[in-house]
């Protein structure tokens, strides 16, 4: 892969893939070091890669399985935060973050379990098809339709609860904010 080949992948898929990362994730620090480590791979291996058009499905697969082994090594051993290298990670700015644009449509994407919360992220905020979703994950082109389709029940569920909740807590506060009659 050309110096100008990579620097065209990180320019057109650093945004989607980092949000990718950070629907694995939950976190910027972990988003902002599975997306580094994926780039890092298409820089150091991109040369093997056959098809050059197939970049985007290449760096989505690669950071899936990176995220993967994350997983499972954390099964294996203890993880913990250390503090001092906080201040090293880049910064994701706010853009890179507003990709899942509202808080609470995040919020509820992150609270679905990894299996429909990965291929509903790949599908509409990083504008995969089903085909190139099966490849990511590496299951079949039905069962990614399935996950797509029960995934979008489960969160339009989590955002009717959210906003029942916060109907009642509006409720709650006018209550509290109303003037007592004197008569």
């Amino acid at each position: 892969m050309s110096e100008a080949d990579y620097h065209d992948a990180v320019a057109k898929h650093y945004e989607k893939l980092y949000a990718f990362g950070y629907s694995l994730a939950k976190n910027e620090h972990d988003a902002c070091e599975l997306t580094q480590e994926t780039f890092f791979r298409l820089l150091t291996d991109g040369g093997k890669m056959r098809d050059s058009s197939k970049v985007k499905s290449w760096l989505f697969t690669t950071l899936y399985r990176i995220f993967l082994g994350w997983q499972q090594r954390r099964a294996r051993l203890p993880h913990f935060e250390i503090s001092s290298v906080e201040d090293e990670l880049p910064p994701a700015t706010p853009e890179h973050v507003d990709l899942l644009r509202n808080d609470a449509v995040r919020e509820a994407l992150l609270e679905l379990e990894e299996h429909y919360r990965t291929p509903l992220t790949l599908y509409y905020l990083n504008d995969h098809s089903y085909e190139e979703i099966a490849d990511v994950l590496g299951v079949p082109l039905g069962t990614v339709m399935s996950r797509l389709s029960r995934a979008k029940g489960l969160l339009r569920q989590r955002l009717v609860m959210r906003a029942i909740a916060d109907e009642g807590k509006d409720k709650i506060i006018l209550l509290k904010r109303r003037p007592h009659s004197t008569s």
